[in-house]
């Protein structure tokens, strides 16, 4: 893992205060944890640079169905931050009544200073918008209902 990369993720775990923190990234890994004041990389795989990488879920749960609007909830894989475009100020990835393709973009979360991508599970037409822009949703948060 690139020596840049491991010290942002020192800064990380020290401005946010947890105890500890392990990334894996293919076949290489970090493990930080924090003593005192000092984070101390415990363990690591061989300085290899590469992309850190949030792993998609091992088996996605499948959409729930609302049974007020007959459609089904699309809800957010991680915790962060909801935003409903790629920059301040640019158009939404998705508005009410856009048809969308599984895998096409609907917004982005940020978590751990990350830009994660979130994209259709499936094909359909976006009948709410449910999560506000530039506010925290938790894991498993209805984000947007499809029809």
């Amino acid at each position: 893992m690139d020596l840049r990369k491991i010290k942002k993720l020192i800064e990380l775990a020290e401005e946010s205060g947890i105890a500890e923190l392990e990334v894996t990234s293919g076949e290489e890994s970090v493990r930080i944890a924090m003593r005192g004041a000092r984070a101390l990389p415990m363990a690591s795989a061989p300085a290899v640079p590469a992309e850190v990488v949030v792993p998609p879920p091992a088996a996605p749960a499948p959409p729930a169905a609302t049974e007020a609007s007959g459609g089904t909830e699309l809800v957010a894989p991680l915790a962060g931050t909801f935003y409903v475009a790629a920059t301040p100020g640019a158009a939404p990835f998705v508005q009410v009544g856009d048809t969308v393709d599984v895998g096409q973009t609907l917004c982005i979360i940020e978590s751990m200073k990350m830009m994660n991508a979130i994209a259709a599970e499936r094909a359909g037409t976006i009948t709410a918008v449910l999560g506000a822009n530039g506010e925290p949703v938790a894991a498993g948060q209805a984000l947007f209902l499809l029809r």
